[in-house]
């Protein structure tokens, strides 16, 4: 049945792809900000998207949390206006603040109708250019932190993703928490904050990603306005390559949860890295794809184990994780990891079954238009287009790609990108 399906699928990318579905306009301002511009007047809404290279991965080990600190002090206080006159003004115009903060990147985003874009970027301009770090705001939000991180701690969640990743990463900046240390935390300063709001925060290291309902030359003013003025570019190290472990690494962590959270996982890919597509498609068939994935279908189906068990690749400036996650009971953790382990060690060993990838393929084609209806997530999609350097033709080519896709090129990808033997597992709550 899937098969009778495929051609008109693999159709209806070849028509997206050759008719370019976003018309994609780019530019770089007069101060040295990449800007990406979508131009679409079918609602009176702008969605603005600004990143910069100020994610966790840029802390110490003796200053963790001081990217995310930064990031959020630029909001509290901004030229001549306070926190609270910040979210006052944008709530009188009907414009939402928002934005990310990973390991990679720190941004901003802003969503508003056209007719108010110019108050709503006055505002993001004053942010992000002369953000006041006051002192006493400082302390306040270090001791929100620390309060959000203690609580955290008692979330079996939060204590497994943080180990894996420091297990994963060991010495490699990814391995630093993005919500911080509460050592760290206790010790930052306004002069912490400050000098790497200097170094981090330059119109160089800016990616300006638009859409909406403006034209060309309203988008390019928008873009000198949001760059203009920033710091100048600060020499800044390139991330270290992440190495791959050596030897399989386990941590069993006792923890009061009445069931234990697993974690699985081995350094992927970075983003723009050719393996991308054959492992995301084969990924769909191991752990991407729901109800019809390798691992739900062993672990859930077969043997009741768990209610959700999943797996993906998590593509970042360097290698970005493979996780596989599920819950278990305490007492079925035991069987519960034999079953994925051979689970992942059948799929790398074999890959998909023709019938797997026409199945990934039909649902990864079939629901691409999904991932651009709305400006919200294109400008998403900008910004990542942007900040990673990936081709202009990123979106255009994305169902060709998947289309493309062999068993043999799953199987060959994920027997060099993925070693079963060496892979870190993280256990919390089993009993130690």
């Amino acid at each position: 049945m899937l098969n009778k399906f495929l051609p008109g699928f693999l159709l209806l990318a070849f028509s997206i792809s050759a008719h370019a579905i976003l018309p994609i306009q780019h530019w770089q301002t007069p101060s040295g900000a990449r800007v990406l511009f979508v131009e679409n007047h079918d609602m009176p809404m702008v969605d603005i998207k600004v990143d910069f290279s100020a994610g966790s991965s840029r802390d110490t080990e003796k200053k963790s949390g001081l990217a995310g600190m930064t990031r959020y002090m630029m909001t509290r206080g901004a030229g001549d206006l306070d926190e609270d006159e910040i979210s006052g003004r944008l709530a009188d115009i009907g414009a939402n603040l928002g934005g990310d903060f990973d390991r990679d990147m720190a941004g901003f985003s802003v969503r508003t109708l056209s007719s108010k874009e110019g108050d709503a970027i006055d505002i993001l301009a004053k942010i992000l250019k002369s953000p006041r770090f006051e002192e006493k705001i400082l302390e306040r939000e270090k001791k929100r932190a620390i309060a959000e991180i203690r609580d955290a701690q008692t979330d079996p969640g939060y204590v497994s993703n943080k180990t894996f990743y420091k297990l994963l990463y060991a010495d490699h900046p990814y391995a630093l928490p993005p919500q911080g240390e509460i050592d760290t935390l206790k010790t930052l300063t306004r002069q912490d904050v400050l000098d790497f709001y200097k170094d981090h925060y330059t119109a160089e290291r800016e990616v300006i990603a638009i859409v909406g309902d403006l034209t060309r030359d309203q988008a390019q003013a928008i873009s000198n306005k949001l760059s203009e003025g920033l710091q100048p570019d600060q020499p800044q190290p390139s991330l270290p390559d992440v190495p791959l472990p050596v030897k399989p690494i386990e941590k069993d962590i006792a923890f009061p949860s009445t069931q234990s959270h697993i974690l699985i996982g081995y350094p992927g890919v970075a983003r723009g890295d050719p393996d991308y597509f054959p492992l995301l498609v084969g990924n769909y068939v191991l752990g991407g794809g729901g109800f019809e994935s390798r691992l739900l279908n062993e672990v859930r189906e077969k043997r009741g184990l768990a209610y959700s068990v999943y797996s993906y690749f998590l593509p970042l400036e360097k290698k970005g994780p493979f996780m596989v996650g599920l819950q278990t009971r305490k007492d079925q953790t035991k069987e519960a990891l034999g079953i994925v382990w051979k689970t992942i060690d059948d799929f790398i060993a074999k890959g998909p079954t023709s019938k797997d990838l026409t199945a990934a393929k039909e649902n990864l084609i079939g629901g691409f238009p999904l991932r651009i209806d709305s400006n919200r997530k294109i400008v998403d999609y900008l910004a990542m287009i942007g900040f990673y350097n990936l081709p202009l033709t990123y979106l255009d080519d994305f169902t060709k790609k998947i289309g493309e896709v062999t068993v043999g090129e799953i199987r060959d990808a994920f027997s060099r990108r993925v070693n079963p033997h060496d892979m870190v597992t993280v256990v919390v709550g089993s009993g130690g």
